[in-house]
């Protein structure tokens, strides 16, 4: 493919995904549900290795929402015994490629054993120095807003901090993301056109990419498509083009 001659030009620092598509997957070929996610997964694997390979610094997946709890109780406990093996099976892989494994979301709701597996995967990669792997599991971006915003008042009511100390950066740095960079891409497959409260404040600037294609199918293809697309993009930030020329040229 004539991307892969230029693939260090112009990447995403960041890039989000929203995973859509694994339910219908399976529904189109008269499949149980659990099978679409387990073919989400295998895609996974394969999205986290050629980003990693290519050199994007930061891959956040939404793989489990704050909502997604409302599922069919069976479907929630098949999911969560899918991601407690996925991580199992995906540490030597990380540790393999240097990827650093990260989470973000309320982790209290997940099963104890989850969680532990989570802990176990963040401790053990902690030192890796390569692209930075985020599961968003648990996790609503309105929830997350909600507590920043009841954490820092609890701060300004101890009178550690006052209200002219509250800046966008002070803010940012009270959400989960706090050690990740804001998304330069964010990809949704199966065709939905939302974000569905994921990272509200980090999207601001965001670049968005829909596709059709539904997540078990989105392979390498699709996502040098993606980030293609992305490549093309003049992101200006408010400014004019030529300001952002003018601000390139000094």
């Amino acid at each position: 493919m004539a991307f892969e001659a230029t693939l260090k030009e112009n990447l995403p620092r960041h890039l989000a995904i929203i995973m859509d598509g694994n339910g219908r997957w399976a529904k189109a070929r008269m499949l149980p549900r659990i099978m679409g996610h387990r073919k989400g997964v295998q895609t996974v694997r394969l999205i986290v290795e050629e980003c990693s390979r290519i050199g994007i610094g930061y891959l956040t997946l939404f793989a489990f929402s704050s909502e997604n709890w409302s599922r069919p109780k069976t479907e929630v406990r098949s999911l969560m015994s899918l991601l407690k093996k996925y991580i199992k099976m995906e540490v030597p892989r990380m540790m393999a490629n240097n990827i650093r494994f990260n989470v973000i979301g309320n982790r209290n709701d997940l099963p104890e054993d989850v969680a532990a597996g989570l802990d176990d995967a963040m401790r053990v990669t902690a030192g890796n120095s390569g692209m930075t792997l985020t599961l968003a599991l648990s996790y609503g971006s309105r929830q997350e807003l909600l507590q920043a915003t009841k954490f820092i008042a609890e701060e300004v009511r101890n009178g550690l901090l006052s209200p002219d100390d509250i800046t966008e950066e002070l803010f940012s740095s009270r959400l989960y993301t706090t050690s990740l960079p804001d998304p330069d891409l964010l990809v949704r497959t199966s065709g939905e056109m939302r974000i569905s409260n994921f990272l509200l404040w980090q999207l601001a600037y965001t670049e968005l990419y829909f596709t059709d294609v539904k997540w078990p199918d989105f392979n390498r293809d699709e996502l040098y498509k993606a980030l293609a697309n992305y490549r093309q993009r003049e992101r200006r930030f408010g400014l004019t083009s030529d300001q952002l020329r003018s601000a390139t040229d000094n």
